[in-house]
């Protein structure tokens, strides 16, 4: 061990092995873990290479050892185990592994390797464990194959997620041509984007290639895919005369919420203590009863049934129904999900945690305007009280119900009321989330800077206005998603120059209002065009740097939102 290359993972195998060749894959090859292990077979990578050594001398030699070291892989994993280094020990269900200590183990061993199919086991496990109906019943049956396809030619799960973005790009582009026949083309080429989605994950479980960026690029496609799509859509509504625009916003807006919530609710409740609630029972009680499982996964529209929902209507109907149907499902969706992690926040008792406190701050995406309020009004509140989630929803409300009903948003009145949002965006964060429902913030937060910016660029009422806030609510959303990953990636939000450079939210409304009131129609439209070219470049250059050069533990995110 100490001779192989440190940058290096070492294994150590037991010559009586007896097992499943996936078995063995799953404890010698799976990058996720610091060290692994089943009966017979354990690895270290090279951080917890150390504690092997370690381990190894330990061992003591000579007369009455021979408990220790007849069966070492054990011994061994068992002090690794009391190093706590985050060591895996495999779950190998049907799977064998064992040690044959004498002929007739080995026997016994053997017949019970034949009597389960590896490879039928290892296509199975390729596919998530927890799936839309659609994704299980339509996808899944064939895509694993496609992935076992993938994986003997050397493809890589990186490879085929960016084919499935090259897809729908295209699906977008045919939907842009305004034409039956491209809308026809665009349905079928988002499905198989979508089964190139699915094959992805499941290569990279079939085959072991977890990485970080991975799972960037996994997740950050999935809405590049999404979202293009909206806007292809909406350029082939225009050729034949109809204006969708702000539709298209208003369901990225939407879905983009939907995951903010998903993403702070489950941040609040990472390592929450006595983390029970009867709402949390009741749920536990349904997911019993077997049809009810796949109606509830059904009702929160996931992805899967969402894109089969866009594909089939694309192909039958025309844009604007697309996104009626889009904006009514995922808004009842949204309902659902969101009363019941109300519910389960009410009812549960549990304790949260400094580091779920600060992956709630993090995605609230606080800027500086923000930060020198909550400073001044820090020590007024009371930790785990609902005073932070009103301040939120009255920073966001008090605007949006200005723009929406006021007669003329596009003045400097509306930039005074984004200054007192501001005033109220501040005081939400002036003390650390950890009440029961601070997860509210964050989407309190993203639901009236992505709102304000539609609807003032809908009011100004100039071609344009509305393509040009979508770009810039896309590369807002980007910088969003993008900090989401890098907390699950265990690396922490992005600098917070990069915060800082772009604003905050309430820095970004401050500055939108004030363009709007200072600009005419058609200037204000090419100011949201240059604000929204200047942030993306700015969070995708600073994003890429850093994904590529991250030094991420690999993950593989197994509960992608909806």
């Amino acid at each position: 061990m100490a001779a192989a290359p440190a940058q290096e993972r070492v294994a150590v195998v037991d010559p009586r092995f007896v097992g499943h060749p996936h078995a063995l894959r799953l404890a010698l090859t799976d990058p996720r873990f610091p060290a692994a292990a089943v009966p017979g077979a354990l690895t270290a990578q090279p951080e917890a290479r150390a504690a092997l050594v370690r381990a190894t001398g330990k061992i003591p030699v000579g007369a009455g050892t021979a408990h220790l070291t007849d069966v070492l892989t054990d011994t061994l994993t068992e002090s690794l185990d009391r190093e706590d280094i985050g060591l895996h020990r495999v779950e190998l269900g049907s799977l064998v592994a064992t040690v044959a200590l004498t002929p007739a183990q080995r026997e016994d061993a053997k017949e019970a390797v034949a009597a389960v199919d590896d490879e039928a086991v290892r296509l199975r496990t390729a596919v998530k464990s927890r799936d839309g109906f659609f994704t299980t019943y339509c996808i899944s049956p064939y895509s694993r194959y496609l992935a076992r396809w993938c994986a003997r030619r050397g493809l890589t799960p990186n490879q085929v997620t960016t084919a499935s973005l090259l897809t729908a790009l295209i699906a977008a582009g045919c939907a842009a041509t305004g034409s039956r026949g491209g809308f026809i083309a665009a349905g079928l080429l988002l499905l198989f984007s979508f089964v190139l989605d699915c094959t992805d994950g499941q290569l990279a479980r079939y085959s072991l290639q977890y990485s970080t960026m991975g799972a960037w690029l996994d997740a950050t496609f999935d809405r590049a895919k999404e979202y293009a799509y909206y806007a292809g859509l909406a350029l082939g509504a225009a050729r034949g005369g109809d204006d969708v625009w702000a539709l298209a916003l208003g369901a990225m807006v939407l879905q983009t919420c939907r995951h903010v919530v998903d993403f702070s609710f489950n941040e609040a409740n990472h390592d929450a203590a006595a983390n029970t609630s009867p709402t949390a029972a009741l749920s536990d009680k349904l997911d019993s009863v077997g049809w009810t499982v796949w109606v509830r996964r059904m009702i929160v529209l996931p992805i899967g049934e969402r894109w089969a929902m866009i594909a089939v209507l694309t192909a039958l109907t025309t844009p604007r129904i697309v996104f009626y149907a889009l904006l009514i499902g995922c808004a009842l969706a949204a309902s659902y999900t969101t009363a019941g992690r109300v519910l389960r926040s009410l009812t549960r008792r549990a304790r949260r945690t400094d580091r779920a406190a600060q992956a709630l701050a993090d995605l609230a995406d606080s800027g500086p305007l923000a930060e020198l309020i909550a400073g001044g009004a820090r020590g007024r509140g009371r930790t785990g009280s609902y005073l932070a989630p009103a301040m939120a929803f009255l920073s966001a409300a008090v605007l949006l119900i200005w723009v929406i009903f006021e007669d003329d948003p596009s003045s400097w009145l509306t930039v005074g009321v984004a200054v007192c949002s501001a005033l109220l965006a501040g005081a939400a964060v002036s003390r650390p989330l950890k009440g029961a429902l601070d997860w509210l913030v964050p989407p309190f937060f993203r639901a009236g800077e992505y709102t304000t910016i539609l609807v003032l660029a809908a009011r100004s009422d100039v071609p344009g206005a509305l393509p040009a806030a979508f770009g810039l609510v896309a590369a807002v959303a980007y910088h969003h998603y993008d900090t989401v990953y890098r907390i699950r990636g265990g690396t922490g939000a992005p600098p917070r120059w990069l915060v800082r450079a772009t604003g905050g939210h309430e820095g970004r409304v401050l500055a939108v209002t004030v363009l709007a009131a200072g600009l005419s129609p058609s200037g204000f439209t090419i100011a949201l065009t240059a604000l929204a070219v200047v942030l993306a470049l700015l969070v995708l250059v600073e994003s890429i740097r850093f994904w590529v050069s991250s030094g991420a533990p690999a993950v593989h995110d197994e509960g992608e939102p909806a």
